[in-house]
């Protein structure tokens, strides 16, 4: 992957800004629209920037794609990272992956998850962005599990990091369910089966509903 710190100068702060509003107003059409129905010019209008700002950050769709894939993935590790930091890691985890689904329906798929059929066969660097953006996902949940397991509250047998990777499978897979069905449900059950069968004792569903 290129290192954009070596082709371009260093941005000034009020470019930082500016460069990353277009970063966020192309996440947020990305993941209504789709990579296909978003144009530059709609995140140019979004982020209420110029034609010149806009091509100045960006003068192409691929790397204004691969900033917010980084983008995505480096929200999504901050969220699982805030999540599963405090004393109930693993409830509020999952307190907050199950609030988010209901609270969007599971409209338009997981923000990271929902790229892969869209650009991990046709763009390399998209989908080796997108595996890294995974593999720091998975490894945030590792971290929020090794408490877990030195305290002996995991079955045993199970590894931390297989563990996060069988859990942001579950993550994944349950979210297309319920963009199939419409329904949270199949996500609901996938989530908490598999933390009531990996965690003995815990009873994940008694947390908050919103």
């Amino acid at each position: 992957m290129r290192d954009e710190t070596i082709d371009r100068p260093r941005l000034t702060p009020r470019g930082a800004r500016t460069r990353a509003r277009i970063v966020e107003a192309a996440a947020a059409l990305v993941h209504a629209r789709g990579v296909v129905g978003t144009t530059l010019e709609d995140v140019k209008v979004a982020a209420e920037v110029s034609g010149s700002q806009m091509y100045h950050y960006f003068p192409d769709k691929d790397e204004l794609l691969q900033a917010v894939i980084a983008y995505q993935a480096d929200a999504i590790v901050s969220r699982n990272r805030h999540a599963l930091s405090g004393v109930h890691g693993v409830e509020a985890w999952r307190d907050m992956v199950i609030s988010a689904a209901k609270r969007t329906k599971a409209k338009g798929g997981c923000q990271l998850g929902s790229l892969v059929g869209q650009l991990a066969e046709t763009d390399p660097e998209a989908r080796a962005l997108i595996a890294g953006g995974f593999d720091q996902w998975s490894a945030t949940i590792a971290d929020g599990l090794r408490s877990l397991h030195a305290d002996g509250k995991l079955q045993p047998g199970i590894d931390p990091d297989d563990l996060a990777t069988t859990l942001l499978a579950t993550l994944e897979g349950g979210l297309l369910l319920a963009q199939a069905t419409g329904s949270i449900g199949p996500f609901e059950t996938a989530i908490d089966t598999l933390l009531t069968l990996a965690i003995p004792g815990s009873n994940p569903s008694s947390g908050p509903d919103e």
